[in-house]
């Protein structure tokens, strides 16, 4: 009888080797994790333990599947070939495990989708933007799976597993590992997600050991109209402690963000400050900040140690492609 695999950590188990003497995962109330979930054959952490828990309830890549969910159970009777992704991450995670999706939701950017993956995208069908989805552009691709999350598009989840077979995460961002691995599960790809998941950490390793000192960073991020300081629950939070690089108190918080004004830009300041504005080029915000006194005042930048960073890469990236391009930026500088 074919064995039954309830969530991702199961299925984990069943690609990897797991040592005997594996550390046990410890309970986090908030759900945030620093801790290391298992030994021998998987190298990173778990920082959302409620997505962890989904998954598919058969041995990778073997179909039919029921996968279980943000919003339920979906189930797969075959390999989907014709995918359509509803926002950057799963662009991201479904490129990583190399699916080329039939369709895809616009995002920030001039091209439409984050500029570190334009060069991907070439021929996918534009399905509306991620608030704005166009269900008709959807249907006419007949897609055999649509993946989205649960706080982009909840609402049209109805409409959207009429049209095809559909799986959502939870939400985009800090949980991106785990969503590669749901991702991984409706596509059948769990042995591919943890390689990917795993030469991820081999890179966050190298570069834990290529830092210098122990430099504590800072991520400033202008968006329109308010000034954000980002915290342990986002994509480059995660990162930041998947490399053992440590945070400022004021941003050391089991929070998206922090706001703060131009005023107290102050609060910004760390050994390095690494920062972006959303959207095309510099914002307003950015330049009037970065022109200041009391920006030159700050000690990261008398020490030449603020770095201005893509955007789409650091707080839009939300998959392993992006993650590894923010390694690549954390060992140029910091190396």
């Amino acid at each position: 009888m074919r064995p039954k695999w309830t969530s991702l950590t199961a299925v984990l188990a069943s690609v990897t080797l797991l040592a005997a003497c594996g550390q046990p995962e410890k309970p986090s109330s908030s759900g945030v994790g620093d801790q290391e979930v298992a030994t021998g054959g998987r190298l990173f952490s778990t920082a959302d333990t409620e997505t962890a828990k989904l998954g598919a309830d058969a041995g990778p890549g073997v179909f039919p599947r029921t996968v279980t969910h943000a919003l339920g159970k979906t189930k797969l009777d075959k390999k989907p070939t014709r995918v359509v992704v509803l926002d950057s991450g799963e662009l991201d995670d479904v490129l990583a495990l190399g699916v080329t999706p039939v369709g895809m939701a616009t995002t920030a950017g001039q091209s439409g989708v984050p500029s570190y993956l334009a060069g991907r995208v070439q021929g996918i069908t534009t399905v509306g933007e991620i608030n704005n989805l166009n269900l008709e552009a959807i249907a006419a691709l007949t897609p055999d799976l649509i993946v989205g999350s649960k706080l982009r598009a909840k609402d049209l989840y109805p409409q959207l597993s009429k049209i095809a077979p559909t799986v959502f995460s939870i939400r985009p961002g800090f949980p991106w590992k785990e969503n590669l691995l749901l991702v991984g599960a409706a596509l059948g790809e769990e042995t591919k997600a943890v390689g990917l998941l795993n030469d991820y950490q081999k890179r966050a390793n190298e570069v834990k050991a290529a830092v210098k000192g122990a430099p504590k960073i800072s991520l400033l991020r202008f968006l329109s109209g308010n000034i954000r300081l980002y915290g342990n629950l986002s994509f480059i939070g995660v990162i930041l402690k998947d490399t053992g690089l440590a945070r400022p108190a004021n941003q050391d918080i089991n929070e998206l963000a922090t706001q703060i004004s131009k005023e107290r830009i102050d609060q910004a300041d760390a050994d390095w400050i690494f920062y972006s504005s959303y959207g095309a080029g510099p914002s307003p915000d950015e330049k009037a900040v970065t022109s200041s006194g009391l920006w030159a005042g700050l000690s990261a930048v008398k020490a030449g140690h603020a770095i201005p960073v893509a955007d789409e890469v650091w707080f839009l990236g939300l998959g392993p492609i992006g993650a590894m391009k923010v390694l690549d930026d954390l060992r140029k500088h910091l190396g």
